[in-house]
């Protein structure tokens, strides 16, 4: 953490804030003011603070390493809970990122283009390789079928910015109840059914879809539905080889089960 001492200086203590990639850190002044720094996020985070989607950015500095350190405000606040999925502000703030057209036109900027079923599949078919003992499992070969037979076109007008992982961690609640979506280093130009599938699949029980779609401001579909199914299966397959080159086991077995309930 020297790089960030260097910017910094002694009268502040830095702290790891976890997450896969280890490139996040606390930042805590002696008299109280707080940060969370990051090394290398994206651009894109500049305009999601503009837009209100994530905690205010108070800097951004580039290191002679070609390195680049944002510093956001560190927010006092807490997680959502699953339960808190189905609540009307998280359909709100998905449907505010989906349909925000500068959100959208900043990642195009970025030279991100729009990630079709099919382009995603290919991925997860390669990903077997590296992945053997997925292979011959029963539900990742069902899943894959289901994927093969059901995959579908999209049009590039109907493309929006997805955050690609919207489970429930990463909806932060801040203490004077203003609610952000954090964490977009994963962050894609695609169908908006690829969020919708994975949250209402896995925080919403099916009774309710058509009423927290309402919400979102769109009306309930079979296509919308398929296209939900289609992306909640090959999310969870993603997640499933991510996890198995990790050995992480009880998480492979515990997104297994999930497949097979969805398919």
């Amino acid at each position: 953490m020297n790089w960030l001492e260097q910017i910094l200086g002694d009268e502040w203590s830095i702290t790891p804030a976890g997450g896969s990639t280890g490139e996040a850190y606390y930042a805590k002044k002696k008299e109280g003011k707080r940060l969370f720094l990051k090394r290398n996020s994206s651009p894109f985070l500049a305009v999601l603070s503009a837009e209100g989607i994530v905690p205010k950015l108070v800097w951004t500095k580039r290191l002679e390493s070609g390195d680049v350190i944002t510093a956001q405000d560190w927010m006092e606040g807490r997680e959502l809970e699953p339960e808190e999925m189905s609540h009307p502000r998280v359909a709100e703030l998905l449907s505010k990122i989906h349909y925000s057209k500068e959100l959208l036109d900043m990642l195009m900027r970025l030279g991100k283009t729009p990630l079709s079923p099919a382009d995603i599949l290919t991925d997860i078919i390669n990903d077997l390789t590296l992945t053997p003992r997925l292979r011959n499992q029963a539900g990742v070969q069902k899943a894959i079928a289901y994927l093969q037979e059901n995959c579908f076109s999209i049009d590039d007008a109907d493309c929006v910015v997805c955050h690609c992982d919207t489970n429930h961690n990463n909806w932060l609640l801040s203490e004077d109840e203003y609610l952000y979506l954090i964490d977009w280093d994963n962050a894609m130009v695609a169908d908006p059914a690829l969020d919708l599938g994975m949250l209402l699949y896995f925080y919403v029980p099916e009774e309710h879809w058509a009423e927290w779609l309402t919400y979102y401001g769109i009306k309930a579909t079979d296509e919308l539905y398929g296209k939900m199914k289609w992306y909640a299966i090959s999310q969870l397959l993603a997640f499933i080889q991510w996890h198995d080159m990790r050995e992480e086991e009880d998480e492979v077995a515990h997104r297994l089960y999930l497949l097979e309930k969805v398919i």
